[in-house]
């Protein structure tokens, strides 16, 4: 239980409790106000009973006591069946902390009145300090066949007010629809407002909730997705990351990219917590530039992670052995994690809580997304619209932990131009290195460019590298060619006007 810094401002207190699922108490600014009258709204199968069991189980004790109300709904003996399949289910807490009641017949037979005094009575008589009212709308739908609106409102306040007065954390649960919003007497009572939502998008199933209403605190606005599973519903608050002050100040000290030249392009390697985007066709050596950056971390005592979205675990673990690159050790040491992440549904917030939540696990200084394509196909077809934005998002959280973040990305060489990415996102990077096949005397060289370093100089050589049994091995730079950036060279000569010197060892 939380509690408000008001007691010296002479102000009331108002405790927040724990929800008990994790990212909705960041979602709503810190926990759920203690004595507030809830509603969980949404439309079928979207969460709301797993969300209203998940807090009560996280809460309800001996001491302070939870009724769970049915009403017309699958029977609670139906509904105990499978919610005990998650493992916040804890059995032991039915006898004395939670007791069930089913207020179907109640509801069929008598009008508001008596629903008003059984749920009272059960309340003043246990002394709960949790309510939930499942489904409440099955009341208000029996009622309005009977009543009218002001008949329906006074309802509701009156249930409120008792519920209040008792000190009851009260919930109700109900299958409303968003054009049920306006004018309804029950949304006007209620201090929060839970909307869950569930949408199919192509061959996807997106679940997303938002705060609606949530009186006397802040919480974070605008859609936060979450998922149910066998632990029960996991939320993912989108400035997950943000609320924490920046660990480390960029660029205090370099890191080395495992490649020694490339070291020196970049005035003695990458600046720490910076963001590096790496891009270049397919068999760029992409990858294999980012397996000896982390290799050269762990053997620096820097732990790192690789986030991979392309293929499996063992197959990069295996790949890596073809360089000489030990990966199975430092992950059974703890020093390395392999995260693959590829549902095909994710969010980009889903994708940044599991990394962060393996930064701190391992104590992360480097990290690894490979790759920015592969990423964006195992998201949702609706995530892939805010691309750019949650990419932002992702890059800012991770590089306040002080991680510095190396990412990949495929982009298909034209040979008019030096395209950087494709998702136009290379003003998120702090440094970009750039790779390209080119044309020399027909056989097809690798070449490769530091292109933009924001808190330093760097090399402006375009220099040609190879991909041997040790990884990527730069040679030396390109010289005495104009138009390498085209991918089709050609020799430098007096007739182009050109004051180069003579080229250099040419071919």
């Amino acid at each position: 239980m939380r509690q408000n810094d008001n007691e010296s401002q002479g102000r009331v207190t108002i405790n927040q409790l724990h929800t008990g699922v994790p990212g909705l108490d960041e979602i709503l600014g810190g926990g759920l106000p203690e004595y507030s009258f809830n509603i969980i709204a949404g439309a079928p199968g979207c969460g709301k009973t797993t969300l209203a069991h998940q807090i009560m189980f996280a809460n309800a004790t001996v001491e302070k006591p939870a009724i769970y109300f049915t009403v017309l709904g699958e029977p609670a003996i139906k509904m105990l069946r499978y919610q005990q399949q998650f493992s916040f289910f804890d059995k032991a807490l039915l006898d004395g902390a939670i007791r069930f009641i089913n207020l179907s017949q109640i509801v069929l037979d008598q009008d508001l009145n008596a629903v008003l005094e059984a749920i009272v009575s059960e309340v003043e008589a246990s002394n709960a300090r949790f309510v939930i009212v499942d489904s409440f709308r099955t009341v208000v739908r029996k009622a309005q066949g009977v009543t009218g609106e002001s008949e329906l409102q006074g309802f509701v306040q009156r249930l409120a007010l008792h519920l209040t007065t008792w000190q009851a954390t009260t919930f109700l649960i109900g299958e409303y629809l968003e054009s049920e919003l306006r004018d309804n007497p029950v949304f006007t009572v209620a201090d929060s407002l839970i909307w869950l939502f569930q949408s199919v998008e192509r061959n996807s199933i997106v679940r997303k909730m938002q705060i609606m209403k949530l009186r006397g605190q802040a919480s974070v606005p605008g859609m936060h997705t979450f998922r149910i599973t066998s632990d029960g519903i996991q939320a993912f608050p989108r400035t997950f990351g943000f609320n924490e002050e920046p660990e480390h100040l960029k660029a205090t000290r370099r890191l080395s990219s495992g490649v020694p030249k490339l070291d020196e392009m970049m005035n003695g390697g990458i600046p720490e917590g910076e963001s590096v985007l790496v891009a270049g066709p397919s068999g760029s050596g992409k990858s294999t530039l980012g397996m000896q950056f982390i290799d050269e971390g762990l053997k620096r005592g820097e732990n790192g992670i690789v986030a991979i979205f392309e293929e499996l675990p063992a197959e990069l673990v295996h790949r890596a052995q073809m360089f000489g690159i030990d990966f199975d050790t430092p992950q059974k040491e703890g020093k390395l994690k392999l995260i693959y992440l590829r549902p095909l549904d994710l969010s980009v917030d889903e994708t940044v809580h599991e990394i962060v939540k393996a930064v701190k696990e391992i104590n992360c200084k480097r990290l690894v997304i490979d790759s920015l394509v592969g990423f964006e196909v195992a998201l949702a077809p609706g995530f892939r619209e805010d691309f750019r934005e949650s990419l932002y998002r992702m890059i800012a959280a991770l590089t306040r932990l002080g991680v510095t973040i190396l990412s990949t990305v495929e982009v298909e060489d034209n040979f008019t131009s030096l395209d950087l990415s494709k998702f136009t996102v290379s003003f998120l990077a702090d440094d970009i290195v750039r790779m390209r096949y080119v044309s020399i005397n027909g056989q097809w060289r690798k070449m490769l460019l530091v292109v933009k370093m924001r808190r330093s100089t760097h090399s402006i050589d375009m220099v040609q590298y190879q991909i041997s049994d040790k990884g990527l091995v730069i040679e030396g730079p390109l010289r005495g060619y104009r138009g390498l950036t085209s991918g089709i060279p050609g020799p430098w000569s007096a007739d182009s006007g050109a004051s180069n010197p003579s080229p250099e060892n040419p071919e």
